[in-house]
């Protein structure tokens, strides 16, 4: 059994007013955590994913869902930098195990730049409206990965999305990172997403192919685990 370790809950893509994102736990230490151990955890705190920084001073960290390990992901990565900057270590570099991605601020917004291809694969399927966007049902095929978009504001670059990433371990996601660099690798220009209930994240093409995208993190709760 683990002894008791320090948990912090953030959410992160969070709306304007600070509601809506996506419930993230990350353990600062969590190099006190045995590798075998953290898939169970994960799956014990239920939430999309977790991360277990391993090393704060070079953003060595690893992410877990509640049933598998993704080499790299959109809100852990955003909800980790900005942590670790608030927590007074900030790095400029994170380093899951896809490899370095760059983080920055930007006023209220985290940002990572990552390669789309070394995130998740998402199917991306286009619906008509956002209407019909909020209407799709969760999907029955168990090892789906979906992400429906529409345009909300097509001159505006506003889109209205929903993500059900099963296959996974989740039925649907509240803000997806990952989703959202493959979306801005498809569209090829600068997006804001509206997701799930409430939450906002910003995505724009870089260089050499990568992607960017940024959202507002608010920190809900630092408690012990185990």
């Amino acid at each position: 059994m683990l002894l008791a370790k320090m948990l912090t809950l953030l959410r992160v893509f969070a709306a304007e007013d600070g509601t809506g994102g996506n419930p993230l736990a990350v353990f600062l230490d969590g190099g006190e955590i045995p590798p075998g151990s953290r898939q169970a955890v994960a799956a014990d705190l239920g939430l999309s994913e977790t991360v277990f920084v391993d090393d704060r001073a070079s953003g060595e960290l690893r992410i877990f869902t509640p049933s598998v390990e993704l080499p790299l992901a959109g809100h852990p990565l955003v909800g980790a930098a900005w942590l670790l900057a608030e927590s007074g270590t900030p790095v400029d570099v994170l380093r899951p195990p896809a490899g370095e991605v760059p983080t920055w601020r930007e006023g209220p917004f985290t940002w990572i730049q990552a390669r789309p291809e070394d995130a998740p694969e998402f199917e991306l399927r286009r619906l008509d409206s956002p209407a019909d966007v909020d209407a799709h049902a969760v999907p029955d095929d168990d090892a789906a990965v979906l992400e429906v978009w529409a345009w909300a504001d097509e001159a505006a670059g506003e889109v209205r999305a929903r993500v059900f990433p099963r296959g996974l371990g989740i039925d649907e996601d509240e803000a997806t990172g990952a989703a959202a660099l493959r979306l801005v690798a498809l569209l090829g220009r600068p997006i804001a997403i509206r997701q799930g209930r409430g939450s906002l994240l910003l995505a724009r093409p870089a260089e050499g192919g990568a992607a960017a995208v940024g959202g507002r993190c608010v920190l809900d709760e630092i408690r012990g685990y185990g």
